[in-house]
């Protein structure tokens, strides 16, 4: 069973030695869409600001809100790679997260070798990852280069492989950052088709972006945030038209 539960979650970025009447800081702040406080010696960019919510198998939770509103800050929450100033963040299950393709690839390996790292490096056992290595194979189309090096590979190639890999997984969570793709017009219709199937395999998903109809056609929950502040959480309908709200003011 997987499950998130995000309590009281408070997420603060120190700012050394930076003045309260710095341009620095005020630049700092306006950049991150946080709010900065704190003492003279220590300043501190609030990110996130006492975030409430709790997921449970079949929820797809889309976050909503503008260039700094905390979106992706909160991601990396769930995903381990911050932890909270105040407040508890629990995630059951497998995490598969998205928020760095390319996380693990070693230049001078091989396709096929950085296929068993990377999976290796997103928590799957050798034996998962050998049971998928020809259906990776195959859907990556890249053929004779997954023996070859790496660092011959075009952008796009290298974004098929990392796609093909973390999208073999089986994830009880699954953490996204915009809908990937694939940087290849030509093979993009067999790549939704296999990410569709992967956001829906998940028991959770949580998935930011700016596009309307991806929220409404993936999520059923929306969470809205505003320069790290929770505004509100609830139906994705609801949401997004609390969101047109606020744009408005």
């Amino acid at each position: 069973m997987a499950k998130i539960i995000v309590k009281n979650l408070t997420l603060d970025y120190p700012i050394v030695g930076v003045s309260s009447r710095s341009l620095k800081n005020r630049i700092i702040g306006a950049a991150t869409g946080g709010m900065v406080s704190g003492g003279e010696s220590v300043r501190v960019v609030r990110a996130l600001n006492n975030v409430n919510f709790e997921l449970n198998d079949g929820d797809r939770l889309a976050l909503i809100g503008h260039n700094g509103a905390g979106k992706s800050t909160l991601l990396r929450v769930l995903a381990g790679i911050f932890e909270p100033s105040f407040g508890s963040v629990s995630v059951s299950g497998r995490v598969v997260s998205t928020l760095n393709l390319n996380l693990g690839m070693e230049s001078e390996a091989t396709g096929i070798e950085n296929i068993v790292s990377r999976g290796l490096l997103l928590g799957m056992p050798r034996a998962e990852i050998n049971s998928h290595l020809e259906e990776i194979a195959c859907f990556t189309e890249l053929g004779e280069f997954l023996d070859m090096p790496v660092r011959i590979y075009s952008s796009g190639m290298l974004t098929r492989l990392a796609f093909g890999t973390v999208t073999a997984m089986q994830a009880d969570v699954l953490l996204m950052d915009e809908v990937i793709g694939t940087g290849d017009a030509s093979f993009m219709d067999k790549a939704e088709r296999r990410l569709n199937a992967f956001m829906q395999n998940s028991k959770i998903l949580v998935l930011a972006s700016h596009s309307e109809s991806v929220l409404k056609k993936f999520c059923n929950k929306g969470l809205l945030l505003d320069h790290g502040n929770q505004v509100r959480f609830g139906e994705i309908g609801e949401v997004i038209a609390e969101y047109e709200k606020v744009r408005s003011r």
